[in-house]
């Protein structure tokens, strides 16, 4: 620990390895979930039970609830008939449903109760009666616009683009070699470990909702908007979140529903969901499926890259954003002349789609390093030294893609090299030519993935307030909203930076729209370049108004005192005895304080970027993939605090591998899910997971003052196709060209036997 804290001193703060201050409290006492809420504001707490359809599409006939309203303990039961209205738009979704459903698990009533337990079985009592429609669960289900989920738009396309670009067949001209296929990037549940939950209460005309939530900011104009109240008469407040991974960004309608029938039944409520209603309502990630194209020279040279795929919505319009980002991050970080990527977005009566780890990104960079492997594989040629020979140069940032992406600053060929040396590549493949040789049982697999990805690209800013006390000590307000990521250690070790307050001395305060009415909070791995550059502006203010203050204080001119930011200390320069302390500039700060409430925003995005090496073993006689080494560079700029960058590689890295190996949410061809329960959603847990082998590298970026970029979607996106090309690298002698993820023994075991009676045709 103290080699640890060693660095934390004065200006050496940022960059050394602080241990996290959250830790401690989380660890002994543990957090503050909205389920553990004792306050007077909630005492006597209702709660909610939310009924939900059994059946993916169907009418709505009538709802019954006399039976449940007679049962003891029950205090409402309210439907869609009581709800607001859904939005005046075609494809708009009710909080709770009405005259239709469209996915397994969305809302019909909500049973109001004394006690947690009694809502369960009232809600059994709750008759709805369904008219069963033609479910529209795949893909092609939904593109055939043969059954329509929503009638009024006259078609299940949400959205399409691109399609009018395309060039068709000219794209490849003067290609030696073009290669193809047509790929899934399955659908994913977040699986955070703190459910779903929300506590509302409505009290001298204004509603507080208490809700587990990335951003209350958000949450707030998300909540007044559909409950057609004020901004100013909705107070949010987020306690401690127990894991989001973008699924949690804003207010869901069913916390949104909780808050109203608080409103409307004017007493406290509280709702927290159970494991199995979130792995069907809570929103998904992914389900793309892709059709990609490269071509380019018999050498190695990518010379053209074409994508098309469709993005699954699910039910609803959650995630509109998803497929521009893909097709924008379509080449990924290859320098191809020629790209062309289109789309078409739609409905299906499944649960609906929004953010998971990487929202986009991971699509994108899953189907490009899928291409080069084919496209090494086709012309025999070391996949390593295709993305060498393709990979965007140093000298040639910023860069601006065929898609209109322009990023920042890279050296893409430098990352790849310094995995490849790490890892021991040459004799990596060595081993696996001989297990081929001998003809073993289990053999060995190599997957690379060089990638880049776009961070704080919602083209907002953030907010940050930094207070000064007159004790000394510092409060730190801030838009951006912690869930995991370290925000109390990294925004105290900024202010320890800049003003020389020590850490143990400065409170981060978040997650309360009457203190901090404006911000945007924390998704797409925007919290430190956005949040944190704004507290170190605050900072910056606050101390360019203390000088003024000590020069008066002093009985000097500003121009003559002198700050030292390994101490805090204020003096006249060349003149002892003139120290001032923070606390006493504060105390002639006057009623106000000593106080700078900024809001940062960044000219434009920032693009991190690294290369992943999966080494994977494969029982050729079960198809069990063993991931035994990941060995990664994932560089995000300059570094605060290594340790909690470290910390979101690591949860990255097990997640996307988790999707390349495991993970799936699976219908049946009526919109059941199959995967309801952790019995049946398989996600992964340390025993499938080494140790990863993580490797430096800081390329700083010009577009924030602390040179930053995000951290925490990266390793996501770099390792899920490393790990999945590494699946496939290791029977790929034995005729296997592509297995779609999840790379599951009976996927991996078919995938063989089919290309056996392949080969003996």
């Amino acid at each position: 620990m103290d080699g640890d804290r060693a660095g934390a001193v004065g200006n050496g703060v940022l960059g050394s390895r602080v241990l996290r201050v959250e830790d401690q409290r989380l660890l002994t006492v543990g957090g503050t979930y909205v389920d553990d809420l004792d306050i007077p504001e909630l005492a006597g707490a209702a709660r909610v039970t939310f009924v939900r359809s059994p059946v993916a599409h169907a009418m709505v006939t009538g709802v019954d609830a006399s039976a449940a309203r007679g049962e003891p303990g029950v205090i409402a039961v309210l439907t869609g008939e009581d709800a607001p209205p859904a939005e005046d738009k075609p494809m708009a979704e009710p909080l709770l449903a009405t005259d239709r459903v469209r996915f397994v698990g969305e809302p019909v009533a909500m049973v109001i109760t004394d006690g947690r337990y009694q809502g369960e079985d009232a809600a059994e009592l709750v008759s709805v009666d369904y008219e069963p429609l033609p479910a529209v669960a795949s893909l092609d289900k939904a593109l055939a616009d043969e059954t329509l989920l929503f009638p009024a738009a006259g078609t299940n396309v949400i959205a399409a683009a691109g399609a009018e670009d395309s060039t068709g067949d000219a794209l490849f001209e003067g290609c030696d070699v073009v290669v193809g296929a047509t790929i899934m990037n399955q659908r994913l549940a977040p699986v955070p470990l703190e459910v779903r939950g929300a506590a509302a209460a409505w009290a001298d005309g204004r509603l507080t909702v208490w809700a587990s939530t990335q951003n209350s900011q958000i949450a707030r104009f998300q909540v007044a908007g559909t409950l057609g109240l004020p901004p100013d008469a909705v107070r949010i407040i987020t306690p401690d979140v127990g894991g989001g991974f973008g699924a949690k960004i804003g207010a869901d309608r069913d916390q949104i529903a909780v808050g109203w029938a608080a409103k409307h039944l004017g007493r406290p409520l509280r709702w927290s969901e159970t494991r199995s209603e979130n792995l069907v309502a809570m929103t998904h990630g992914r389900s793309q499926r892709q059709d990609i194209r490269i071509g380019g020279t018999s050498d190695g040279r990518i010379l053209a890259y074409r994508m098309d795929f469709v993005q699954d919505s699910g039910a609803y319009i959650r995630g509109d954003y998803l497929p521009g980002l893909t097709r924008l991050m379509a080449s990924g970080s290859y320098l191809i002349p020629k790209v062309e990527c289109s789309y078409k977005f739609v409905v299906t009566s499944t649960t609906p789609i929004a953010a998971y780890r990487g929202a986009g990104r991971p699509e994108a960079t899953a189907a490009v390093e899928r291409a080069v492997d084919l496209f090494a594989a086709r012309i025999g040629m070391d996949p390593a030294e295709v993305r060498r020979l393709n990979l965007v140069p140093p000298d040639r940032f910023p860069y601006t893609s065929p898609t209109g992406a322009t990023y920042d600053t890279g050296d893409y060929v430098a990352a790849l090299d310094k995995v490849l040396a790490a890892a021991g590549y040459s004799e990596l493949r060595a081993e696996q030519a001989a297990r081929r040789e001998r003809g073993d049982r289990v053999q060995l697999g190599l997957g690379l993935s060089t990638y880049v990805e776009i961070t704080a690209g919602d083209g907002g800013g953030e907010s940050g307030r930094i207070d000064i006390h007159e004790d000394g000590t510092a409060t730190v307000f801030t838009g951006s909203s912690a869930h995991g990521q370290g925000h109390d250690t990294s925004w105290s070790m900024l202010v320890q930076a800049e003003l020389g307050i020590p850490m143990k001395d400065v409170t981060v305060i978040h997650g309360d729209t009457d203190a901090i009415p404006t911000g945007t909070g924390t998704f797409g791995s925007r919290s430190l370049q956005l949040g944190g550059a704004a507290v170190h502006k605050a900072a910056g203010e606050v101390k360019e108004q203390a000088r003024t203050l000590a020069a008066t204080l002093a009985g000097a001119n500003e121009e003559d005192m002198e700050f030292d930011p390994r101490t805090g200390i204020w003096r006249v320069h060349g003149a002892s005895g003139t120290e001032l302390e923070w606390g006493k500039i504060a105390g002639a700060a006057g009623p106000d304080g000593l106080t700078a409430d900024v809001m940062f925003t960044a000219d434009s995005p920032t693009f991190p970027f690294g290369a992943h090496l999966a080494v994977v073993e494969v029982d050729t006689e079960t198809g069990k993939a063993t991931l035994v080494r990941h060995v990664t560079v994932d560089d995000a700029g300059t570094l605060v605090n290594p340790m909690i960058a470290e910390g979101q590689r690591h949860g990255g890295i097990a997640q996307g591998a988790a999707q390349a190996l495991l993970e799936e949410v699976v219908y049946d061809a009526d919109g059941n899910p199959l995967t309801g329960t952790l019995a049946d959603y398989a996600i992964i847990t340390a025993t499938e997971l080494p140790s990863f082998e993580l490797l430096d590298s800081q390329t700083p970026t010009g577009i924030n003052p602390l040179g930053v970029k995000g951290i925490g979607e990266a390793g996501t996106i770099g390792s899920t196709p490393a790990v999945q090309n590494a699946v496939i690298d290791a029977v790929a002698h034995l005729g296997v060209r592509h297995i779609d993820m999840p790379t599951t023994p009976q996927r991996v075991w078919a995938a063989i036997t089919d290309a056996a009676k392949e080969g003996a045709r």
